[in-house]
């Protein structure tokens, strides 16, 4: 990778970068490109996937609702009518 390619990539991005962003920008890619590097060399040919087949489909079920218009009201500090008075604000 070089200044060519970051250059490529801030016009993709529709981004203007000084020298020295560019050169930064160079300097993180590089270590992250080493990364992966490292991390591609790690041999996974005998593991084995993990993974539980889960049905995420379900038939809906109707549940008691935790709170209830009553409830709620019945626990406000201050109402009329059935409705929650607050404090005028303008």
């Amino acid at each position: 990778m070089d200044i060519k390619d970051v250059e490529n990539l801030a016009e993709l991005a529709k981004i203007e970068l000084s020298l020295d962003e560019k050169k930064e920008i160079l300097k993180n890619m590089e270590g992250i490109l080493d990364y992966v590097k490292q991390i591609e060399k790690v041999e996974v040919s005998d593991v084995e996937p993990i993974y539980k087949e889960k049905n995420v489909w379900r038939e809906d079920e109707m549940r008691t609702p935790i709170f209830s218009r009553d409830l709620i009201i019945n626990q406000f500090p201050d109402a009329q009518d059935g409705f929650l008075k607050v404090k005028k604000i303008l």
